[in-house]
């Protein structure tokens, strides 16, 4: 008999490979003698290397080496000879179900995961809308490998021990915490406008904080056009400030100084879900999504959701949709002081 070896798919962003992360955990630490690969994009292998003995990490470059159909049926040859015995997508768009179909075809034993697209049209919807708390990703990705055979309790902490990430593997040149000092980190940008907090408000924010504690450190994560026209300022008018990708060139050592804070402040998005996989408390800020779409940070305290009731809320499940009323209330009616107490309230548990 071939021994039990289970494909997991799931392209897309990180922060919804992140969501797999406790779910293929604790599938792996269940069934120990089924071999699990997960396949996915080259900047998810840091969330799965050295996860367990029995997860391995493939990737897949979907927009060149397996680009289009060709590029898939490529794919589709070198997974075959892998000797997969059943295939769990986790993902179910165009390339996974492609795949799937593939898979299909030659008899493999396959599940996809349900998106429970019709409640998320009822909650979303501009009229009658139904706020309920539909099922997570979570419970979600479990569904998948119960209907392949595998149910499974999910049961996870962290990809780090109790005591964190190592910091002596992080380079010399990023601002140490010492010893008792507050370590925040803020993560203030998402892929779309609906889940951004207005950048004044944020900076206000760090202020607040900081007046509160000055001897604070506070560490800036993320990386792109919006972080190097916003933090370098920051951190020139508040020296307890510091950039985090200016020091740090890989997800592996963000997760290691993530491991490291007593809080998170972040939108809906992947960096909430990174710091959860280290057993960060995250104070979430949410606009034009909600945590009732089942997208909240793992074992997070949904009352650090930062959120005001208005009635167009949530108008997407990923925050990509235009304001419908042209302002995002959701975001901008959000006073710092919300989150600042709900930060505070960690800290003090510290």
């Amino acid at each position: 008999m071939k021994k039990e070896h289970l494909l997991v798919i799931r392209f897309s962003a990180l922060g919804d490979v992140a969501m797999t992360v406790p779910v293929v955990y604790a599938l792996a630490q269940q069934y120990p003698d089924v071999r699990i690969t997960v396949l996915s994009r080259n900047f998810a292998r840091p969330l799965f290397d050295d996860l367990l003995p029995n997860i391995n990490f493939m990737e897949a470059d979907l927009k060149r080496e397996y680009r289009g159909i060709t590029g898939l049926n490529s794919l589709y040859r070198r997974l075959l000879a892998k000797q997969f015995t059943a295939i769990a997508d986790l993902h179910s768009v165009l390339r996974s179900s492609y795949l799937r179909m593939r898979f299909n075809l030659d008899h493999y034993k396959v599940a996809h995961i349900d998106k429970h697209r019709k409640d998320r049209r009822r909650i979303t919807s501009s009229s009658n809308k139904q706020l309920i708390q539909l099922p997570t990703s979570f419970q979600n990705y479990a569904d998948v490998f119960a209907r392949l055979g595998y149910p499974v309790n999910v049961q996870f902490r962290s990809i780090f021990s109790e005591d964190g990430g190592d910091m002596n593997l992080l380079p010399e040149s990023l601002p140490r915490p010492t010893v008792g000092q507050p370590c925040i980190g803020i993560a203030p940008f998402a892929a779309h406008e609906g889940k951004i907090y207005p950048v004044r408000l944020m900076e206000q924010v760090v202020e607040q904080l900081l007046a509160k504690h000055p001897d604070t450190r506070i560490y800036l994560f993320g990386k792109g056009q919006r972080e190097d026209e916003t933090f370098p300022k920051w951190c020139a008018a508040h020296p307890q400030c510091v950039y985090v990708s200016q020091h740090l060139n890989n997800l592996r050592n963000e997760l290691i100084l993530m491991s490291h804070l007593q809080v998170m402040v972040s939108m809906d998005s992947a960096n909430m879900h990174l710091a959860s996989l280290v057993a960060t408390p995250v104070v979430s800020v949410w606009g034009a999504t909600h945590p009732f779409t089942g997208f909240m940070g793992w074992n997070q305290n949904p009352e650090n959701a930062i959120q005001i009731p208005l009635e167009c809320r949530p108008c997407s499940i990923y925050g990509q949709k235009p304001c419908l009323r042209g302002d995002y209330a959701c975001m901008r009616n959000i006073a710092p002081e919300q989150i600042v107490n709900r930060v505070e309230l960690i800290l003090n548990k510290h």
